[in-house]
């Protein structure tokens, strides 16, 4: 089959589109429109920093301007989605909960066997949710035979609750504290949910088709990332076969190596807003650094990872978008009790920018203040004053 040659504008249209971020509202307004867009991605991270609105919060107000923090959690409650571990922990929709399947038989079946005291553990806690139908950490007494050595170093009741959240023993909803609680998946999956176990090429499949629907066009690498906690899984074999079958499309992206993948049927000529957005480090056009290099000649790092002395952008560098270019990255905190989201540094890309993507920017940036609870915007830094200039002028005298 003769790949779809695209130039790398095409491509980064077409990619853009796919996330959701052709022009503002592209899934529409409300909490439906979460849904929508969760349906369509089939999968948006979780993460718990809070220097701004957690992640899975700015992926949302990002694409939904009338966005509440509240709603994720209304859906998981109503049933119309799910928390779980894929790649990384995220939301899901609900009808996918079987392809949830394979990897918690992964997490069940690879990890080192658990000693009699793990097993009894994790037996009287399951059976208290099953008499409470709800419990939290903080309903266990501190288990701990030892002072904590770190962060990462949980208390025996608190791995016996991951565990059994892994296995799908249990499900996760949320307090409005952003504190986990852990339920039964009886009491939490509608009836008319399918649970029967994915075959292996059913899942891979499934994988493939979702990875493609949200990411427009792909490298194997991050289609099979979503499955990198089930070992031996056939996502490359799948591909090939699914290239060969005509159920996939080879694409040719000018000066990039293949292959790349796409969906057949998916439109090649997308147009674009032009519209602006600030978008989190983890949000699924960011997540792939090479990805970013590659399409869009971004080079971009989470700096919270990088020790102090070697940051150059700031902490927690947030992507902004403008059509198809990343034009800025924002390193900002958002200080609630004082009301001011901080922008620490605004550095704008190589990009010579019209006054109207400036205008537009200042437009986000009253947005995203506004979204993290903040009335007032307070610059420290950036590296071209005409821009932050233009964009102070724009923001004066308007509320936030």
């Amino acid at each position: 089959m003769e790949p779809i040659k695209l130039t790398k504008k095409q491509a980064r249209k077409i990619i853009v589109n796919a996330a959701g971020l052709a022009r503002k509202a592209q899934f529409g307004t409300g909490i439906e429109a979460v849904y929508r867009l969760i349906d369509h991605l089939g999968f948006v991270q979780l993460d718990t920093n809070y220097v701004v609105e957690r992640a899975h919060h700015h992926v949302m107000a990002a694409r939904i301007p009338d966005y509440q923090t509240d709603w994720l959690a209304l859906l998981c409650q109503d049933g119309s989605i799910f928390e779980y571990l894929t790649s990384d922990a995220g939301y899901l929709p609900m009808r996918d909960f079987r392809f949830s399947l394979p990897v918690k038989k992964a997490f069940k079946s690879q990890r080192k066997p658990l000693t009699g005291p793990e097993i009894k553990l994790m037996k009287e806690i399951l059976d208290r949710v099953r008499r409470t139908e709800a419990v939290m950490v903080g309903d266990f007494e501190n288990d701990r035979t030892q002072a904590s050595t770190g962060w990462w170093d949980w208390r025996p009741a608190k791995i016996a609750l991951e565990r059994l959240y892994l296995d799908g023993e249990l499900m996760i909803q949320r307090t409005k504290n952003f504190q986990k609680v852990y339920v039964l998946p009886v009491n939490t999956i509608p009836k008319e949910i399918d649970q029967t176990m994915p075959s292996d090429r059913e899942y891979a499949r499934f994988v493939i088709r979702r990875a493609l629907g949200a990411l427009g066009i792909a490298y194997a690498k991050e289609i099979a990332w979503r499955t990198r906690h089930v070992k031996g899984n056939l996502v490359k074999q799948e591909l090939d076969k699914m290239v060969q079958n005509g159920e996939l499309s080879l694409v040719s992206v000018e000066e990039l190596k293949g292959p790349l993948y796409m969906l057949p049927g998916e439109k090649t000529d997308v147009e674009l807003s032009g519209d602006v957005f600030i978008l989190s480090p983890f949000d699924i056009l960011n997540v792939f650094r090479h990805r970013l290099k590659d399409f869009f000649d971004f080079d971009y790092q989470i700096e919270c990872f990088v020790p102090a002395h070697k940051r150059q952008y700031g902490y927690f560098s947030l992507p902004v978008l403008a059509a198809d270019k990343f034009i800025a990255r924002m390193d900002s905190k958002a200080d609630r009790k004082r009301k001011i989201l901080t922008v620490h540094n605004l550095h704008f890309e190589a990009f010579d920018l019209a006054e109207t993507t400036v205008d537009k920017l200042a437009g986000a940036l009253r947005a995203f203040a506004r979204f993290n609870q903040c009335h007032q915007i307070e610059f420290k830094k950036s590296n071209n004053h005409a821009n932050l200039e233009a964009i102070l002028e724009s923001l004066a005298g308007k509320p936030i």
